[in-house]
Parts: structure tokens; C-alpha cells; sequence
């Protein structure tokens, strides 16, 4: 597998800014096509889906889900909802709009892989049936570090998992239970805990932010593609 290094609007923190399962990535729709391209080679995605959310360039924050479905927050718009709804169904998966959530940023707080999900304790416990549903895996209540960040903090594929160094090894096990992949602690962009921010990853090969130092790349090979 396949981990490079990239920027996004002069910026390393790339999964801001795109999402990506095994079937397709979101990108904005002014992303550098050098970028686009190394997307579709690095992480061999069926598609690539150039769009907005919520009017944003942020689509990491306002995207979570796995290789069944996507999940929006209600401040999606219509037309990005059309578009995505095309292109979901055509992949095969499942799109849910949470419209009653009061949190948007959805790719913060929902980690998920195809073999289960966690939500941090910010959300109401009363949509872990619709995240299950959607997503095709149990979804459980859990914090990562005591915090309910759990998608900004780490990196879920159907291979590995990736935390920050901030969990105990106590914790590093048990969220490798529940994922049910092997489970590492590593950084990005020179130290940063905030894996997600900086790293773009699926099953066949990871982006991570242009910071990224030669030994973090090792870091996530290992962690990822165990």
C-alpha cells in the first residue's frame, strides 16, 4: 500500500478537506487536479466526487461513514445532497442526513471501518440505531482520550487503526476490539495528535499532510497496513 504526502490550499491538514472510503473520495470542487490525480492513484477510488458541503470546502468535517454508507449533517444543502445522492447510490451505499442533530461536524465525531463504529459522547445516544443502520456495523458511545473527537483524534480502515499517543495501552486494545483491526499510536505532521486532520486513508493506500515526517510515514505504514 501506498502512503505519500500532499498539501491542499497550502495547507497540510488534508483531511479537512477530503473524505474517502474504498469506493469513492470527496473533494472540493477547486482542488488542485495534481491533487485529484494523486487521490485517485494513492487511495484507487471508483470515483471522485468534486462538491461542497454546506457551501464549505470542509468535507472531512461534515462527512463520516465506511464502505456502506455516508453520513451528512443537517446543514448539508440540497443540492449537494442530489449529487451525492446520485453518486451513493451508484457506489451502492447508503446516505443518511441527520436533520435533527444539533452538531454539524459529523467527520469530528463519528469514527467508523466496516467492522464498527464509535461516536463520541457529545451526540445523543438515541442515533447509535440510525449511524448502525446506516453504516451496516454497531455503533457504540465512546471517547478516545476522554474526548469525543473520536473522527478528528484517529483513523479507522479495514486494516488498522491509527491514535494519537495520548491513549493508554489499556485503551489502544480495547478500541482495537471494537474496530477489530490491529491498533497503533502514531502522529502526523510533525507531532500533531489530531490524526484525521492531517491524514486521508483507505485500504489500499493513505495521504497524509505535507508536514508529515519520513519516520510518521513509517508510522502509518504500520499502523494502517499492518
Amino acid at each position: 500500500m501506498t502512503v505519500e504526502v500532499a498539501t491542499i490550499f497550502g495547507s497540510p491538514n488534508i483531511g479537512v478537506y477530503v473524505f474517502a472510503n474504498n469506493k469513492l473520495a470527496l473533494l472540493p470542487p477547486d482542488a488542485p487536479p495534481k491533487l485529484i490525480e494523486q487521490v485517485r492513484e494513492v487511495l484507487k477510488v471508483e470515483e471522485i466526487v468534486l462538491t461542497t458541503l454546506a457551501g464549505s470546502r470542509l468535507l472531512g468535517v461534515f462527512t463520516a461513514g465506511n464502505d456502506n454508507g455516508l453520513i451528512l449533517p443537517r446543514v448539508a444543502l440540497d443540492n449537494e445532497i442530489e449529487l451525492l445522492l446520485k453518486h451513493t447510490k451508484q457506489a451502492g451505499l447508503n446516505l443518511e442526513v441527520l436533520r435533527d442533530l444539533r452538531e454539524t461536524g459529523v467527520g469530528n465525531l463519528i469514527l467508523a471501518n466496516g467492522k464498527g463504529c464509535l461516536m463520541g459522547s457529545i451526540l445523543p445516544k438515541n442515533i447509535t440505531k440510525v449511524i448502525s443502520d446506516v453504516l451496516g456495523v454497531e455503533c457504540l458511545v465512546r471517547n478516545i482520550a476522554d474526548l469525543p473527537l473520536v473522527g478528528s483524534l484517529a483513523v479507522a480502515t479495514n486494516l488498522g487503526l491509527a491514535l494519537p499517543p495520548l491513549v493508554t495501552e489499556e485503551e489502544l486494545e480495547e478500541l482495537s476490539s471494537i474496530l477489530r483491526v490491529p491498533a497503533r499510536a502514531i502522529t502526523v505532521n510533525r507531532g500533531k495528535l489530531f490524526l484525521r486532520a492531517g491524514l486521508v486513508a483507505n485500504d489500499k493506500g493513505a495521504i497524509a499532510g505535507g508536514d508529515t515526517t519520513g519516520i510518521e510515514l513509517m508510522q502509518i505504514q504500520r499502523a494502517l497496513f499492518p
